[in-house]
């Protein structure tokens, strides 16, 4: 590692001796002494075999093989500032390739007409848009930025509050005419409905008016894994049905979804947005989370 290192710094020292012609030069210009910049050239040349520089009382000038040398080790020098500059440039300018993951409710409810704003604004950011409902790993499977609702497990990642969001019961008004509208949660044991739950009876809850907590058995029709498929099975009068208020709010605006049991709304959910660690947070992750937070805020 050391050997590798003073390799390195020997290649600095000797292309900027080169450059400014001389020791006392190369000094100035690296910050440092007359006497670390000439070890460091001494060095080199010990490990390379091979002298470098003729040096003078006056003039430091380059050997025919310190010639052929230096023209690499420019080439290596330019190289290595050019990535320096390019990465600086990515985290300042907003730039580069963004992987997103978020549920599929989400990404149909505030993406897909706002998703163009963002792109005509950061001409030089492509958006990945992953859209599942599954938990996937920020890290290792490589996302810039998720989305996530509900509880947070504790992590080293960095989570920014998007929204807070009711959990509704709802149903279509052709279904509440058809069979009625519950006035409490235990009424719903003489509905259909529709649950996400994997299990064949799923636990619905919900706070009274008194603050009580209400937990409820609901042996539902239809149970799906998707908010996608919930929504329209409500829509078209299968059933009742919970749905986080920013996945059918459209729904309920049109008057296809109506709201029931609003006296025993159980405590709503947050939805974030979920990132590595801000330390050196690059332009296009500040800049989507921001988009983000104004966008669905």
């Amino acid at each position: 590692m050391n050997d590798n290192i003073e390799l390195l710094d020997g290649i600095v020292v000797f292309t900027t001796v080169v450059e400014t012609g001389g020791f006392s030069a190369a000094a100035k210009k690296l910050r440092r002494s007359v006497s670390y910049v000439s070890k460091n050239v001494t060095r080199l040349e010990a490990r390379l075999k091979v002298r470098l520089l003729h040096r003078t009382t006056r003039t430091v000038v380059p050997t025919d093989s310190g010639k052929a040398y230096y023209e690499r080790c420019r080439q290596i020098v330019a190289a290595a500032r050019e990535t320096e500059q390019d990465l600086v440039a990515t985290h300042r300018n907003p730039q580069g390739h963004l992987r997103v993951s978020m549920p599929v409710s989400f990404g149909h409810s505030y993406l897909d007409d706002t998703l163009p704003d963002f792109l005509e604004a950061y001409p030089d950011i492509t958006v990945n848009a992953e859209l599942n409902d599954h938990l996937v790993d920020v890290v290792a499977e490589g996302f810039d930025v998720v989305i996530r609702a509900g509880k947070l497990e504790d992590s080293s990642l960095v989570a920014r509050r998007l929204m807070t969001s009711r959990i509704m019961t709802v149903a279509s008004p052709d279904y509440l005419a058809r069979h009625g509208t519950p006035q409490k949660p235990v009424d719903l044991e003489q509905h259909n409905c529709i649950s996400s739950s994997r299990v064949a009876v799923a636990q619905w809850t919900f706070v009274g008016p008194d603050k009580t907590p209400i937990g409820l058995d609901i042996k539902s029709r239809i149970i799906s894994n998707s908010s996608q498929m919930q929504l329209p099975m409500a829509v078209n009068g299968v059933g009742i049905t919970q749905l986080p208020h920013f996945i059918c709010y459209r729904e309920i605006q049109s008057g296809e979804l109506v709201p029931i049991l609003t006296d025993y709304e159980k405590d709503p959910i947050s939805v974030y947005a979920v990132y590595p660690n801000r330390a050196h947070l690059s332009a296009k992750v500040r800049v989507f989370v921001d988009f983000l937070v104004k966008t669905v805020g």
